[in-house]
């Protein structure tokens, strides 16, 4: 069951307002006029003092319309068969009514309010003025309360609704930057790991030589302690670019690089300065322009897959094509050969993401790819992305 507001109060508060002490003041006003009137017209019988006693219980039962309005309304209407003095107070309940309830009630007390004037009418009389037209006239003045009453109601279940769907709009817009801003944290984090994880699996590669090799020449020891300060540093660098994306009250959330196509030849060449054997078989870089989405994601593909050789396959050869298909798409492979002891840990730690994150970007691009052992005891990672044609 719905909580409605009581008569002459809105939505937000339930305690009556100024608007419902105006109202019964106007209907004390108007009940003093009526008995005054009826007072004037006979002053000698005993009608007055019956007009003020009913006007007086008339106004004692008004209060009541805040809280039983329908019940107070039938009493009211009652109340003026027997004298007009209850009028003022009973038109201000067939109001009330019209407002909060169901038309066919507000229709039937409306009726029975006509009803209790045709009867004031035959027994008190209304002077100057024909019964027929007097019943006229009351019928237009509770129509006129009744759709007044229905407008008000109208309007405030329009307020109500326009209230509401501002609301909702408002959580819809909250929802949607809430939506926005951990798409893009989910995106830094993927940037995160995709570029971090290939730095510091070169630092670990670059750590392990010097942690076998320590016989080796001075020069040579002291170029690879050059690659891991640099390495280090351009760590710190992107790790730093990352945390200013997170924060709440970042001003620039492009902070980060952004990779293309044609930088997937420098990243091989980072993969043989830390000694990697990394074959590139290139067909498609220093071409047509590749939408930035596509470029991207195959740098990021060909990077994690690089990565994930030197942690779990470190020492083996690398195969790298890429290749533009008819079609109009971009092919990329990725094959090493298996370790010989697949039970070893890896080289470096991981969080074993990266071939879920690599087939998500792909996806996110449009495109596909599959990993797996093949023949002959290879693993290889394959994907295809669109190209515009």
């Amino acid at each position: 069951m719905t909580n409605r507001p009581p008569c002459g109060t809105d939505s937000r508060s339930s305690p009556p307002t100024a608007g419902v002490v105006g109202a019964l003041a106007v209907a004390v006003v108007l009940t003093g006029a009526t008995v005054f009137g009826e007072y004037v017209s006979d002053e000698t019988g005993w009608l007055p003092g019956f007009d003020i006693a009913i006007g007086a219980v008339s106004l004692l039962v008004s209060p009541l319309l805040l809280r039983r309005p329908v019940g107070a309304t039938v009493l009211l209407v009652t109340l003026t068969a027997l004298s007009p003095a209850a009028t003022p107070s009973a038109a201000m309940g067939v109001l009330c009514v019209a407002q909060l309830s169901r038309f066919r009630v507000a229709a039937a007390v409306a009726a029975v309010g006509f009803i209790a004037q045709a009867v004031q009418g035959v027994w008190r009389g209304q002077a100057g003025i024909d019964y027929g037209w007097w019943l006229f006239l009351v019928a237009i003045a509770f129509g006129a309360l009744l759709g007044w009453g229905r407008l008000a109601r109208d309007r405030r279940a329009l307020i109500h609704s326009l209230r509401e769907r501002a609301r909702r709009a408002e959580a819809e817009q909250g929802r949607r930057v809430a939506e926005a801003r951990m798409r893009e944290r989910h995106r830094v984090a993927r940037e995160m790991h995709d570029g971090l994880a290939h730095r510091l699996s070169l630092l670990a590669t670059y750590a392990g030589a010097l942690e076998y090799r320590p016989d080796s020449p001075p020069e040579q020891l002291a170029g690879a302690a050059g690659v891991i300060r640099a390495g280090a540093h351009e760590a710190l660098n992107e790790l730093r670019e990352v945390i200013t994306v997170l924060r709440e009250d970042a001003k620039d959330r492009d902070v980060l690089p952004q990779p293309v196509l044609d930088d997937i030849p420098r990243l091989i060449d980072e993969s043989r300065d830390a000694g990697a054997a990394v074959e590139l078989r290139d067909a498609a870089t220093g071409g047509d322009a590749v939408p930035d989405i596509v470029g991207r994601t195959a740098y990021r593909i060909v990077q994690e897959g690089l990565t994930n050789a030197r942690k779990h396959a470190a020492g083996q050869p690398v195969q790298v094509l890429l290749e533009r298909q008819s079609g109009a798409r971009l092919v990329i492979d990725i094959r090493n050969p298996l370790p010989p002891d697949r039970s070893a840990a890896p080289a470096a730690p991981g969080g074993g993401f990266g071939l879920i994150g690599m087939a998500e970007r792909a996806r996110l691009a449009g495109g596909n790819l599959d990993h797996g052992t093949s023949p002959p005891g290879e693993f290889r990672v394959r994907a295809w992305l669109p190209l515009p044609t």
